[in-house]
């Protein structure tokens, strides 16, 4: 309607010499200038660009909830795996059982997309957990073998755990939680932990997660908004302190008579 608001005005020469509400065709045309191709914007002076949604992570307190609603040891390893490696959920499920090196706090994926194989530091409470979840799965019955799968379903017929029931088994937490969090959130929080960790540098962030660009990476970078309303309620208890804070005498000065002059009780 505005497009046509003011071509009928552009066409009676009572508006702007341009419609600020270009038609989808008009935006592809690339006009020549110079005998070179000159890029046009792709939108609008009212069309501004969407900004790009910041990838969603599990905030620390509602992960501890998330985890606490787990009921088997398996789904607590998968869940600290996935939050401490950073791995995709389809690539934390093709390991194998030769593939976990508790002692070197190494797990073994095949990489999505290049099917490479990766050794991904992973934390200690990863390896507690899976070493838990494996000994009852082998006295169960699960098959014992370096070739064979390191993740499995917990009743019989026993087969390798898919991405499918992983995520099934993360929507019955969320259901106790009245959450939503996904299988992906997780890789997000990992990669956020990791990225805004000053410690680490942002190039052996971007190996972990397997990112072919270090600007994808760099998406994790920005604090969170918890994490800013944070900063700045601790911001405002600093200045209020600072406030309260009887300034200190220069050299020459009497304390005892500063404290008379400004009426601090003694």
């Amino acid at each position: 309607m505005l497009r046509s608001f003011y071509n009928f005005h552009l066409e009676e020469g009572s508006g702007p010499i341009i419609n600020p509400f270009p038609t989808a065709r008009e935006r592809r045309k690339v006009p020549v200038v110079a005998g070179r191709s000159a890029r046009q914007s792709g939108g609008g002076r009212y069309r501004p660009s969407v900004p790009q949604r910041r990838p969603r992570r599990i905030p620390d307190g509602h992960f501890n909830d998330l985890f606490a609603a787990l009921r088997y040891h398996r789904d607590r390893a998968l869940l600290a795996f996935w939050v401490s490696n950073g791995a995709r959920a389809s690539e934390l499920l093709t390991s194998r059982q030769r593939d976990p090196l508790p002692g070197e706090q190494l797990l073994g994926v095949i990489r999505k997309g290049t099917g490479a194989f990766q050794q991904l530091p992973s934390s200690t409470d990863a390896f507690v957990w899976l070493l838990l979840y494996q000994s009852q799965a082998w006295q169960a019955g699960v098959p014992r073998a370096g070739h064979q799968a390191l993740w499995w379903t917990l009743r019989r017929p026993f087969r390798p755990l898919n991405y499918h029931a992983a995520r099934a088994m993360l929507n019955r937490a969320n259901k106790l939680l009245g959450a939503n969090w996904t299988l992906h959130d997780l890789r997000h929080t990992a990669a956020y932990r990791m990225a805004r960790d000053p410690e680490l540098a942002l190039t052996d962030v971007q190996w972990v997660l397997g990112h072919a660009n270090l600007s994808t990476t760099q998406i994790y970078l920005p604090a969170g908004q918890d994490e800013i309303v944070e900063a700045v309620r601790a911001h405002h208890e600093r200045q209020a302190l600072l406030a309260r804070t009887p300034p200190s005498p220069a050299p020459g000065y009497r304390a005892d008579s500063l404290n008379d002059l400004f009426g601090v009780s003694r």
